[in-house]
């Protein structure tokens, strides 16, 4: 059986009708010969049954067919559904004698699947490394970006918001801090706008950081949030009364707001993204190119004031604002997906297919895309 050879990461609904115990073979007995520092001295204990993942479809194990993959693969999937079970740290030496470079591979592969949309399969490699290294700094926070880049891409699928939240907090909650994933941490705050705690990562890495570049730009994010008043409480009240459906309530808080502070473009994109919330066309395309006016020409406002404009009839005027935030982010799904959903409106029916393919290129389980070719 041939060690070197790539470990194949595939879904398996049901992990535990898949995994088979065997005693180890007589060829298997013995010290492991070493591919790497890492398994130096590592014996094979006989006495400890080997995990064995089937092959897709499989009911019993054909032993001619036996390999390393599947051996590795059995393992790694016992350890990470149960992390502390008997035997966890033993099958954890074991795969690492046999296949040291693991943690590269496998995340390697994890962060290919998010780029191709496959967010899942993404998250599910992850979980696999979690359990061969527990509360390892660098997975927690591949976690946390594959959940952030999951709700970037999908701002339909509720929950995963939240979910991307809890792994930032993760992350912030290691001992001793993790400066890298704090910086992180700072930047996916300032997307939901969150200036609290975006202020307070930012403050955090300039303390324990080491990166010139890092510190530049964690100063740089300061002195935005300091010089616009962006932590101020009544900004993040009117975002979460937005955020949570309750739009009439956050847009009195967000013009409040910028009684005090009216030249600040996130509190006018806030009031347009309220506006646009309640339906209120005119009024949200008035706010969001107020926002673009004191400098908050960005994918996101264009995207959104096109809602506004496309939703008001203003076809060309929705076109010319997505095209523009596409070549910010040619990649960004949500506005290529709103392409397809204007060129529908106009009856370009071969447009809109074409945008939705694309879509589906990039995200292969987008809800909006698929919905256009079964309709």
């Amino acid at each position: 059986m041939n060690r070197e050879n790539p470990l194949e990461v595939r879904p398996t609904p049901n992990r535990k009708e898949k995994i088979v115990f065997l005693s180890v073979p007589e060829s298997l007995r013995g010290p492991v010969d070493p591919v790497s520092p890492a398994g130096e001295g590592f014996t094979i204990d006989p006495a400890i049954p080997i995990p064995v993942e089937l092959a897709p479809g499989a009911e019993v194990l054909d032993v001619e067919e036996l390999s390393w993959e599947m051996i590795l693969a059995g393992m790694i999937r016992v350890v990470a559904e149960d992390p502390e079970g008997m035997n966890a740290l033993y099958y954890r030496r074991f795969v690492m004698a046999v296949k040291p470079n693991i943690l590269t591979e496998f995340t390697t592969a994890a962060l290919l699947k998010a780029r191709n949309g496959d967010y899942a399969l993404a998250l599910e490699i992850i979980g696999l490394l979690e359990g061969l290294f527990p509360g390892l700094p660098a997975l927690l926070l591949n976690r946390a970006l594959i959940l952030e880049e999951q709700a970037h891409a999908r701002a339909e699928l509720t929950g995963v918001e939240d979910l991307a939240y809890k792994a930032y907090q993760a992350v912030l909650d290691l001992h001793p801090p993790f400066p890298q994933g704090i910086f992180n941490a700072g930047f996916f705050f300032m997307k939901r706008r969150n200036f609290e705690e975006a202020r307070e990562c930012f403050q955090t890495y300039l303390q324990l950081g080491d990166e010139p570049e890092k510190q530049e730009q964690a100063a740089l994010m300061l002195e935005e949030i300091q010089n616009h008043n962006l932590d101020d409480a009544m900004f993040r009240e009117a975002y979460d009364c937005i955020r949570e459906d309750r739009a009439a309530q956050g847009i009195v808080e967000i013009g409040n707001f910028l009684e005090r502070y009216p030249h600040v473009w996130n509190g006018w994109f806030l009031l347009g993204w309220g506006l646009r919330k309640l339906g209120r066309w005119h009024d949200g395309i008035g706010a969001f190119r107020k926002a673009i006016e004191l400098g908050g020409d960005t994918s996101d406002t264009r995207n959104e004031l096109a809602i506004c404009l496309m939703e008001s009839g203003d076809w060309a005027g929705a076109r010319k604002e997505l095209e523009t935030a596409l070549w910010e982010e040619p990649e960004n799904v949500k506005i290529i997906s709103n392409l397809g959903i204007l060129a529908r409106k106009s009856g370009n029916l071969q447009e809109a297919a074409g945008f939705f393919r694309t879509v589906l290129e990039l995200d292969p389980q987008d809800p909006v895309a698929q919905a256009y070719f079964k309709g």
